[in-house]
């Protein structure tokens, strides 16, 4: 019986390969499997950590540029094959990086998140996994392109400053300092979000109120966001403003779709299902199993256990599910390839202890280990009467 497991993190509580390798343990304790643990992550937070720790590879933490200027520590992952970086713009430009956490409309930028990458190219990376969810700006991803080498200058020649609130000054664009290496790069961007960049289902109008732009504000930045793009259909010869995800993370999708050559924005989860091989180790797989910290509605819609699921029922694999609480809608999963669920909370406990790593690991391996004495003797059983 071959079993594979791919669990994502219970958030705040243990990461995806912790909860894995629980469910392994469960397994081992009531027969004898060839069992696969791979990590899982949705694009978003907690992804570099999923795939670095799950595939082994190794952390790089750098100084860069925060979302308002400041210093501050970023982290991102390169894999074992030495070419892959996996990083997660927030570490560089994310919401929670605001001093005081006092939102910068005008002025947050993505400087940080271009210099994480150009220190990854600087280390011989070629391959690109970044998420790009919970940013702090709507600079159109300029700060990014500017720490990459590109130069927007006015009419007088200044360069630009930083900021949503210098796109409108943007008169001529120029590459002469970009490294030649990100024309060999490749990049794999994990991004939910279908809006354009500008108009009424934009960056500005849809996610700056979160970022703290007042509604009297949005025609005003908005107008400033189509000034960019038009200088940058210009410069490009191609307009990306109405691409799905080009509005991501403040406008950063579009500056990748529009300045980098080899880029690629899909649904998170295919991202990393793509980066850990699943597909590959379903294909003679008789059981899979996943989870998440909690299992609901919106888990059906395409969250990272439901990803799962998809792929295992290309194969016919029994998929079961393992999660810390279970909502009231959940049974939609049943419909999105979960063929059962199980909250693995024995008894009644308060939040705080069963948020305990030590519990949830243990809680994990025993109602696994449950599940599978019913599995693996219903297969004995069934070996025994052919």
């Amino acid at each position: 019986m071959k079993v594979v497991i791919a669990m994502d993190s219970f958030k705040g509580n243990i990461s995806s390969m912790q909860a894995g390798l629980a469910a392994k343990a469960g397994i081992e304790r009531v027969c004898h499997a060839d069992i696969t643990v791979k990590p899982l992550a949705d694009g978003g937070e907690g992804t570099t950590q999923a795939l670095v720790d799950g595939l082994g590879g190794s952390y790089i933490s750098i100084q860069v540029t925060g979302p308002t200027g400041e210093p501050v520590t970023a982290t991102y992952g390169i894999l074992p094959d030495g070419i892959t970086a996996v990083m997660e713009m927030a570490q560089a430009a994310g919401i929670t990086l605001l001093p005081e956490g006092k939102p910068a409309p005008w002025d947050a930028t993505t400087y940080g998140v271009g210099e994480l990458i150009l220190d990854a190219v600087q280390r011989g990376c070629r391959e690109f996994i970044i998420g790009i969810g919970g940013s702090a700006t709507s600079d159109g991803g300029v700060g990014m392109l500017q720490a990459l080498g590109y130069t927007f200058v006015d009419t007088d020649g200044r360069e630009i400053g930083r900021g949503i609130r210098e796109l409108d000054r943007i008169d001529r664009i120029g590459r002469e300092h970009v490294h030649p290496a990100l024309r060999e790069c490749r990049f794999h961007i994990a991004c939910d979000v279908r809006n354009p960049l500008c108009g009424e289902r934009g960056a500005v109008y849809v996610y700056g109120p979160q970022k703290g732009v007042k509604e009297q504000e949005k025609a005003v930045l908005d107008a400033k966001m189509r000034h960019y793009a038009d200088q940058t259909a210009v410069y490009t010869g191609r307009d990306c403003r109405d691409c799905e995800g080009a509005g991501a993370a403040g406008g950063l999708g579009f500056a990748f779709l529009s300045y980098l050559e080899q880029v690629e924005l899909r649904p998170g989860v295919e991202v990393v299902l793509e980066a850990i091989g699943l597909q590959q180790e379903l294909q003679d797989a008789d059981i899979v199993i996943t989870g998440e910290g909690r299992l609901d509605g919106q888990t059906a819609m395409g969250k990272a256990p439901a990803g799962v699921a998809a792929m295992a029922k290309q194969y016919g694999a029994l998929v079961l599910a393992f999660v810390g609480g279970v909502a009231e809608d959940a049974g939609a999963c049943n419909q999105a390839g979960i063929d059962a669920f199980f909250p693995i909370v024995r008894g009644i406990t308060s939040l705080e202890q069963a948020m305990e790593p030590e519990m949830a690991e243990c809680n994990m391996m025993l109602a696994v280990e449950q599940v599978f004495r019913l599995v693996c003797n219903a297969t004995n059983r069934c070996r025994e009467n052919r």
